[in-house]
């Protein structure tokens, strides 16, 4: 770079220095530019024109720039993909500049702090974690500055992988040099430094943010330092990132471990709550929220999501929910009154977070005053619903906001402009000044036509006419042929081919004027404007609490919806440790197939019977009734209606899941290892008030490695952790646990054979299965016949002569037919197990015993 440097790339580069991790877009005049390696990443990344401008020397400076009216395009799509973008404005007018205009950055955005709709999802919120650990403690604040919404959690670092998953940041700041607590893919990693993450300036910040003397009165103290720190690092970036502050970030709430059920990912992946596993455009197709919502704000959606991804531990919070619910779903008449009246309402809690940080237009100021002033009508509909449970509270607590709606509409027109200076904004009326100045401009047609009659009637020329362009302004044409008669005081203007175009010093005053009004109207609305948004904007407190309550209201509302189209019954929720679920449906899987298709299940554990070793063939449901037993459990404790016909929930702690098999080749994990590592966890940290449920643990090893570690790992959930379980597996050895642990019991899921097809009952039964009948599962889907042939000869070796077949087909004696966890029955004894002497006669029972002796003799000769 040359040193001899122009003054507006000196100014670039001074505020460049201050903003050097993010990419500059730098206004100048209709277009933003950027410059050296900023340039080179938005052509690279947005596909611009790669130009240089010179730089008052030798070197040219690479140059790519994007429109001002484009900017939210640009920006969307650098922000998506993981940049920061600091958006440098001028700040004075240019036609009154002396030098260089003077410029300042207004707003960084980044991933974790955005304010327009095209980068944030309506359904959930937006958070920028901070998160900093100490020893096994952990400490988390979570910003969300697009709705203002502030959250310490306090926890330990086993915690982290849950709580993020639930808060799923778009952003995290961690102090430079600490390891992050777990991997985060596709969120953006900020590094602050060490000294940011003091819990005394965390207090410090707090309390100048929220003009307290002492952060006490949130309910800090000595056992929230590390969320008191980590608020700290989190406040003073987003100063940094928002220069005019954040005025409208809500007090912190605080949460510690103990208040939700914690979710780990495998059991938010393996139960699809919010994330579907298959993929595919929409993502929640096939999930619970995509059931469960049928929520009409965007408020609401957030709030659903997160009661899904945050079941509650306390029976008294669930019942108010559940007495709502009930209340709401009597209540057909009043309920469907509330759900009309919440349809089409705005996302209020944005756009009052919009309006407190000066980020509003008149359109979008308009819009919360139009949702506002349906709250009135909507509290009086809640008042018929009755007051149970949360609509109590709600009632106790409705704020029409009657005043800030009025304020609103009653200045802003009903359709005003997105930019101030594209229309009118405001009613006549509203201000004296700005109707005498519409007067003026809106009497121009009048005024031009009386000009134009009295230069005609003072010059003679007939054919004389005024008009406006926006290069000349207002002018006199005169073809030609009438040149000779124009007065000495027309001064000439343009020439065109028939003509002459001319302006005199009436019509210069007269433009003066008129154009002057435009932009006094302009000025003055923005004027009116800034004291509107500044008078809704000092009600952000009571806009932020409506819009809670609103969004609480449609969640209810939501669920009882639900509960009368789907014929959900209200759970029992109780302290003591028994689950019974009757007649128990999967709510998603239901919903893709007619409803009588769809075959119910019981489901009972109790301390004597904690524990369900499941059993049966593939493609008989076993995942299925797996995934609906931790679905209608997390419902329940999420204040939801569930799908049974009777439900007794004993309340549960910590909910795992552990359904199928996935790799992790990015982390170098193999489908086994992920299985282990996920087993591991549970087993760590599942207790007695745990639901565990398993499929298929042990499937990615060899047969007698997999059935040692199934066998293992229902021993100590039987007897270490004694947790509520249910095991489905396709090792039948583990059905003979039943015969060593107390509390273990025998399911499998039906199946009705005829000849050689096989029909899934899904339906469970007591007792364990024989057969997997994968064989048949894979004629089904379409294994050539001699493969079939062949794997029921196999079968056949290996069931039947307890021989292991080698290649060639011919029978090998095993090397240790015994396992080390106990001892293997003798193949006599197996193929006594399998007969119903009830069902035999004594022909039948005769020819059954001298199998019997020809199979002894075989394997004794074997």
């Amino acid at each position: 770079m040359s040193r001899e440097t122009t003054p507006l790339m000196q100014q670039y580069q001074q505020i460049k220095s201050r903003h050097a991790n993010a990419i500059l877009m730098f206004r100048m005049g209709d277009f933003y530019e950027m410059f050296y390696d900023d340039a080179e990443v938005a052509s690279r990344e947005l596909g611009l024109t790669l130009t240089s401008r010179n730089n008052g020397g030798a070197s040219d400076v690479p140059l790519a720039g994007v429109p001002v009216k484009a900017l939210a395009e640009y920006l969307r799509r650098l922000v998506q993909k993981g940049y920061r973008v600091a958006i440098c404005e001028q700040v004075e007018d240019p036609r009154l500049a002396k030098g260089i205009v003077r410029r300042e950055v207004v707003e960084t955005v980044t991933p974790g702090a955005a304010f327009a709709d095209d980068l944030l999802d309506g359904e959930r919120h937006n958070y920028l974690c901070a998160v900093h650990v100490a020893g096994k403690a952990l400490g988390i604040a979570a910003a969300d500055v697009s709705t203002g919404a502030f959250r310490l959690v306090v926890g330990s670092l086993e915690d982290a992988p849950s709580l993020l998953a639930r808060l799923s940041p778009r952003e995290v700041l961690v102090a430079r040099g600490s390891a992050m607590p777990l991997p985060l893919d596709g969120v953006l990693l900020t590094e602050r430094e060490p000294w940011e993450f003091d819990a005394h300036l965390g207090r410090e910040e707090l309390a100048r943010q929220f003009g307290v003397h002492s952060v006490e009165g949130f309910g800090l103290d000595s056992a929230h330092e590390l969320a008191v720190a980590t608020a700290g690092a989190a406040i003073r970036y987003l100063r940094e990132l928002q220069p005019g502050g954040v005025p409208h970030l809500m007090r912190p709430v605080i949460e510690v471990t103990g208040d939700a059920m914690p979710l780990d990912e495998m059991t938010r992946r393996n139960l699809e709550l919010v994330e579907s596993l298959r993929g595919g455009s929409d993502e929640r197709a096939g999930t619970l929220v995509g059931v469960l919502d049928r929520t009409s704000t965007p408020m609401g959606a957030r709030l659903l999501r997160e009661w899904l991804l945050a079941p509650l531990l306390s029976i008294d919070r669930i019942d108010r929910r559940l007495d709502a619910v009930a209340a709401l779903v009597d209540q057909q008449i009043p309920r469907l009154e509330v759900a009309e009246l919440l349809d089409g309402m705005r996302d209020i809690e944005r756009l009052a977070g919009k309006t407190a940080a000066s980020r509003v237009n008149p359109r979008e100021l308009r819009h919360l005053g139009e949702s506002l002033s349906r709250l009135a009508t909507l509290g009086e509909a809640l008042g018929r619903v009755g007051s149970a449970g949360l609509l109590g509270d709600l009632q106790d607590a409705w704020d029409s906001c009657g005043d800030v709606s009025a304020d609103i509409v009653s200045h802003l027109v009903e359709r005003p402009p997105v930019a101030l200076g594209d229309g009118d904004a405001f009613h006549a009326g509203v201000d004296a000044s700005l109707d005498e100045l519409r007067r003026l401009r809106d009497g121009g047609k009048d005024a031009i036509a009386g000009i134009q009659a009295s230069e005609r009637e003072r010059t003679g020329i007939n054919s004389l006419k005024v008009g406006y362009n926006r290069v000349f302004g207002y002018f006199i044409e005169v073809s030609n042929a009438n040149r000779h008669l124009i007065p000495s005081d027309y001064q000439r203007r343009q020439t065109l081919t028939g003509g002459e175009r001319y302006v005199t010093p009436a019509l210069k005053e007269y433009e003066e004027k008129v154009l002057g009004a435009t932009e006094r109207i302009e000025h003055r609305e923005r004027e009116l404007f800034e004291q509107l948004r500044q008078r809704v904007g000092a009600a952000i407190t009571r806009l932020q609490a409506a819009a809670a309550r609103v969004a609480t209201l449609d969640v209810l509302t939501s669920f009882a919806q639900v509960a009368q189209a789907e014929s959900y019954i209200r759970p029992f929720v109780h302290a003591d440790f028994d689950l019974e679920i009757i007649g128990g449906r999967h709510p998603v899987v239901e919903r893709m197939m007619p409803r009588d298709r769809f075959i119910p299940n019981d489901i009972r554990l109790t301390p004597d019977a904690r524990m369900i070793i499941l059993t049966g063939p593939n493609m008989a449901g076993k995942s299925t009734v797996l995934r609906q037993v931790g679905l209608i459990v997390l419902m329940a404790q999420a204040g939801s209606f569930v799908p049974a016909t009777r439900a007794r929930i004993g309340i549960v702690d910590r909910l795992f899941t552990r359904v199928g098999a996935s790799d992790n080749l990015v982390r170098g994990q193999s489908t086994f290892m992920v299985e282990m590592a996920e087993t591991s966890a549970i087993l760590h940290l599942a207790s007695a008030r745990s639901l565990v449920l398993l499929d298929e643990i042990g499937r990615g090893t060899s047969t007698y490695d997999g059935v040692s570690i199934a066998w293992a790992v229902s021993e100590h959930l039987h007897d270490k952790a004694g947790c509520k379980t249910v095991f489905a597996t396709h090792y039948h050895e583990l059905t003979q646990l039943a015969d060593e642990l107390p509390a273990v019991r025998n399911f499998n899921v039906a199946v009705r054979e005829s000849g050689d097809d096989v029909v899934f009952l899904h339906r469970l039964q007591p007792g364990g299965a024989d057969r997997s009948y994968g064989i048949e599962v894979g004629r089904l889907a379409g294994l050539p016949a001699p493969v079939i042939e062949r794997a029921r000869t196999v079968l056949r070796l290996l069931e039947g002569e307890q021989l292991v077949a080698g290649l060639s087909g011919k029978a090998q004696k095993p090397h240790d037919a015994q396992l080390g966890l106990f001892t293997q029955l003798h193949p006599a004894v197996e193929r006594l197990r399998t007969l119903d002497t009830n069902q035999m006669t004594p022909l039948e029972a005769l020819q059954a015993l001298d199998e019997l002796a020809q199979l002894a003799k075989r394997v004794e000769g074997a």
